[in-house]
């Protein structure tokens, strides 16, 4: 038996419940999108327990080898060097003195562990409660002056897989050129604390994980030459800080053009899934905001820093970091308005393919309730009805059907309404 081809009139019901079906997924993602919360960690320690990191557990048990590595990057104008200690190495290494002709010396931390912290607290004699400071992550970004040296707690922001490269480029001692590429799907956003502490001739890093975005620093500093090597610690300070504000230029142009991505899609075919990804672009982006107003408020700290860590020179770089950080939440604010806009759009999209929905399904009835009038009339059981007994009764029954339904057909096509 051969295969009947569906008619204009399946077609168009077949149509009206895809419709039907995509705005019941909409409005589901609307209301309960997957994926769009994630476990919050708390960066306090327990209600009650005694301020500082002397009384933690785990203060006395050194780390498992690979759990933290230290990296050294001594220099002066003339000479740099660098020095990879393990943890077995760590406490006899800080005992030692600083040579003769280091300037400025870089502790760089990879991962987080009491041991390791409490060692280098005791070495370099920062405060416990900035040690504690740094194990309870996240901390709001900020600057705290304590005698002779500075604390600043701030934010390394990257995407999940840029990240991953970093760590496989720093395990593998290579230097590459890390940027936010643009190819990487949002929603992975990497946010990790990095604490540092200035001392004259000296800047501790702490970071939560391997891997970071400082090699061009790093490659800076080798060279001959190089601003960084005429400076001091503070100067050191703020090209960190700089690096780290820097990367997050490419990162918010790489959610740009997935926005602008997004808007052709929302425009040519509204889907669930483009809403969602959307919703986690803002997401996103009110993450890197609530890092960036407090940065501001950070780098403003700096500026006005009287401890003498950070020089008049210094100050001048700084100046232009605070116009990095307001640029930074322009853009910020520009790309959450246009999240808002295409939220906005979707569900214009939605309501006018519900819109169209209703208007098929309004054409389908008004078709067929002049037939189920007249089925009705003479389906009524009296014996004296006059077209019961006529020959042509039948067959005039259908076509009375087949022209009501092709004139209404005509009018609502006049009315535009089909």
């Amino acid at each position: 038996m051969a295969e009947q081809q569906p008619t204009g009139l399946v077609k168009l019901v077949d149509r009206a419940v895809d419709n039907v079906a995509a705005v019941g997924r909409a409005l589901e993602t609307v209301l309960r999108s997957p994926g769009s919360r994630r476990p919050v960690t708390s960066a306090y320690h327990q209600p009650g327990a005694p301020p500082g990191i002397e009384h933690l557990p785990d203060i006395e048990i050194r780390p498992e080898p690979g759990e933290v590595r230290v990296r050294v990057l001594q220099f002066s104008a003339s000479r740099v060097e660098t020095i990879s200690i393990t943890i077995d190495e760590l406490e006899a290494w800080l005992a030692t003195p600083t040579p003769d002709w280091v300037t400025v010396r870089w502790i760089n931390v990879d991962g987080l562990h009491p041991w390791a912290v409490e060692r280098l607290r005791k070495a370099l004699g920062f405060h416990t409660l900035a040690a504690e400071d740094v194990l309870h992550v996240p901390q709001r970004p900020g600057v705290e002056a304590y005698d002779g040296h500075l604390f600043v707690k701030t934010r390394l922001l990257m995407l999940q897989a840029v990240a991953d490269q970093a760590a496989a480029a720093a395990q593998s001692q290579a230097s590459p050129q890390v940027t936010n590429t643009p190819d990487v799907p949002e929603g992975l956003l990497v946010s990790e604390q990095v604490s540092m502490f200035v001392w004259p001739g000296l800047l501790l890093t702490i970071q939560e994980r391997v891997g970071d975005v400082w090699e061009p620093l790093r490659a800076r500093i080798w060279r001959d030459g190089s601003r960084v090597r005429q400076a001091n610690a503070g100067f050191l300070m703020y090209a960190l800080l700089d690096a780290a504000i820097d990367h997050c230029f490419p990162l918010l142009e790489h959610y740009g053009d997935t926005l602008e991505d997004l808007e052709d899609q929302v425009l040519e075919d509204p889907e669930p899934e483009t809403l969602l990804r959307v919703q986690r672009i803002r997401r996103e982006l009110n993450a890197i905001r609530r890092v960036m107003w407090p940065t501001r408020e950070l780098v403003d700290g700096l500026f006005r820093d009287e401890s003498g860590l950070i020089s008049a020179d210094t100050r001048t770089y700084l100046r232009d970091v605070h116009a990095h950080t307001i640029q930074l939440l322009d853009i910020i604010e520009a790309q959450r308005e246009m999240c808002t806009s295409l939220t906005d759009l979707y569900m214009s999209g939605v309501s006018t393919r519900m819109n169209e929905t209703m208007r098929v399904l309004t054409v389908m009835a008004s078709l067929f309730i002049p037939i189920t009038f007249l089925a009705g009339v003479y389906g009524m059981n009296f014996e004296h009805i006059p077209e019961y007994q006529w020959e042509w009764g039948y067959p005039m029954f259908w076509a009375v059907c087949v022209a009501v339904t092709i004139g209404l057909l005509v009018l609502f096509r006049r009315k535009g309404w089909s």
